[in-house]
């Protein structure tokens, strides 16, 4: 049997091969880039915009190393000198019973981690990307975003946590099966009502209005048997001038959102095809097999944990006493991180197959190459990575990487 000191050193050893793993990937990542404009690049980016984003992504690149070096840092000595442990001490000092004080112990740790993290955030938005012209946020908006996001995690994340913890407190080691169909419940009416209910928190929607896109749209909807119902414009020019399209829901509430940014730099074909590719993905109905992987997953992680958070162990690893089943939540969040890592590997393959099935969609359904432009258009305004190291693609992106998706929409026109 393992003792609370090796429990200890085996969490302090995985978030130290998370961090050194990580920035492997980063430093290949960033040596992968070449100086000169690629051949198979030309047409997407000229000489002036290549440099440009390589510039940038090198910039972003050793800014990502600073903050890791600091999190990796600031986490590990968090650990080993039982960081945990005193803010459960301090937390209990002001709050009676378990679930008040797991409310308390993670909302002082949510708010301090991102205090800390808030210098980071303003470099990375009024430095980084003002110098390379994306960014729009004014320093209103920042705050206002900062204040909305506590509310939220305060009433969302502190409700879902309470919840949790009412089960586990109550049921015992079974409140895995309760919480896992409550969370399943919670997250299909998020995914159903996101863009109803929390992203007007942040963001405006309104409908897309009559005129040539939306009878282009129309029309197309009706030619590949699409029940078009809520096609909305979000202001997302309000934070940045980077562009994106997504689909979310399912049944009467799917909707498809199109950033302002979006209609403003594409033609209207170009915003036909990458609707196309969004109704491709309804077509192959993986928004709900994503959703119900997504809550397989959580059952899975949820089982697991059951079989170890009721150790008193972990909690005298993390530098608390006795038994605290908020501090093990801790513990099992660290202790899982290979199996999340592994589950997080194989949903990114999938979501990559399911991008070359939604382009390929598009471009057998609207018969012309306006996806192949448009998506160049959006990597040039976006300054995309156009050479990301095979590795670093296959655990980070949940898309394949633009040269690759062109290559199979090319071979597909053919």
């Amino acid at each position: 049997m393992l003792g609370s000191e090796q429990i200890l050193y085996i969490l302090l050893g995985i978030i130290t091969i998370g961090y050194v793993f990580g920035q492997i990937l980063d430093f290949l990542n960033y040596r992968s880039s070449k100086t000169k404009l690629p051949p198979e690049a030309e047409g997407i980016f000229d000489d002036e915009q290549y440099a440009k984003s390589q510039r940038y992504h090198k910039e972003v690149a050793r800014f990502s190393f600073l903050t890791s070096a600091f999190s990796f840092i600031l986490s590990f000595c968090f650990l080993y000198f039982g960081g945990f442990g005193w803010i459960n001490s301090v937390v209990s000092g002001w709050v009676n019973g378990e679930i008040l004080v797991a409310l308390a112990f993670f909302g002082v740790l949510m708010l301090g981690s991102d205090i800390l993290n808030t210098p980071f955030q303003l470099y990375s938005t009024f430095v980084i990307e003002e110098k390379y012209g994306f960014n729009k946020t004014t320093v209103k908006t920042f705050i206002i975003d900062k204040l909305k996001g506590y509310a939220l995690s305060a009433i969302l994340g502190g409700g879902i946590l309470a919840l949790l913890m009412y089960f586990i407190t109550t049921v015992g080691s079974s409140f895995w099966l309760y919480f896992w169909v409550a969370i399943s419940v919670i997250m299909v009416i998020m995914n159903m009502f996101y863009t109803t209910l929390i992203l007007p928190i942040f963001n405006k929607l309104t409908p897309l209005e009559d005129g040539e896109l939306r009878e282009a749209i129309k029309s197309y909807s009706e030619k590949v048997n699409f029940p078009l119902t809520n096609i909305f414009v979000i202001d997302g020019s309000k934070r940045s001038s980077k562009a994106n399209a997504f689909f979310s829901g399912f049944g009467k509430k799917k909707k498809v959102v199109l950033y302002d940014t979006l209609i403003e730099k594409h033609s209207t074909n170009e915003l036909v095809a990458i609707f196309a590719h969004e109704v491709g993905h309804y077509k192959k109905k993986h928004i709900l097999v994503s959703m119900i992987l997504s809550i397989l997953q959580v059952g899975l992680t949820l089982y697991i944990m059951s079989l170890l958070l009721f150790m008193g162990m972990l909690t005298e690893a993390l530098g608390g006493e006795g038994l605290q089943i908020h501090m093990n939540l801790i513990a099992f969040a660290l202790l899982y991180t290979p199996i999340s890592t592994i589950t997080g590997l194989l949903m990114n393959i999938l979501s990559r197959k399911n991008e070359y099935q939604a382009d390929a969609y598009a471009i057998q359904t609207t018969g012309t190459g306006d996806l192949i432009m448009a998506l160049k258009k959006l990597s040039a305004d976006n300054l995309s990575n156009l050479m990301p190291h095979p590795a670093y693609v296959f655990v980070h992106y949940s898309h394949p990487p633009l040269l690759k998706r062109l290559a199979a929409m090319q071979k597909q026109l053919t």
